[in-house]
């Protein structure tokens, strides 16, 4: 089964890329692909026509951990959106290689590792356990763009 038709088995949807809020600028590339490597850059929670999804906020504070999960949940079908648009097939990753999560953190919440099982979850439940796991990072940080609750980046590798 492909992972167009799990993701469809599972009643989800790739969003459209993200709609930046007025006046934002990023000057940089959402993929970018050298060679075998897939660099992925920086994606938040997104609905599926490429709006910010909420609530916003901290996590431990605006935002629960629960919520926090699904919001990484959001941001790997994002990163899946952005890699889509780029390679033209997800079916072209070989392998997830490295994944670096950032919460949105209130002070004192120490939970970010569960928060990113999120992302980490999903992407094994797509490309299996193989495919799917990854060298990963889950860390804390004072505040993120735009208020999101998480933040993630990572790396896979094309097939040859």
């Amino acid at each position: 089964m492909s992972i167009e038709d799990r993701l469809h088995a599972l009643g989800l949807q790739l969003p459209a890329p993200l709609q930046l809020p007025a006046g934002a600028k990023l000057p940089f590339p959402w993929v970018l692909v050298r060679g075998s490597r897939v660099l992925v850059s920086g994606h938040g929670p997104t609905l599926s026509d490429g709006t910010l999804a909420t609530p916003l906020g901290k996590v431990g504070a605006e935002v629960s951990p629960e919520q926090a999960y699904q919001a990484a949940r959001l941001t790997a079908l994002a990163i899946l959106g952005s890699l889509a648009r780029e390679l033209g097939s997800l079916e072209r990753i070989a392998a997830w290689v490295r994944v670096f999560g950032m919460v949105n953190t209130a002070p004192g919440f120490d939970r970010q590792p569960a928060v990113i099982n999120g992302f980490s979850d999903l992407i094994i439940e797509l490309f299996g356990p193989e495919r799917g796991a990854h060298a990963r990072s889950a860390v804390g940080m004072a505040g993120l763009p735009f208020g999101i609750p998480v933040e993630i980046e990572g790396e896979v590798e094309l097939a040859s």
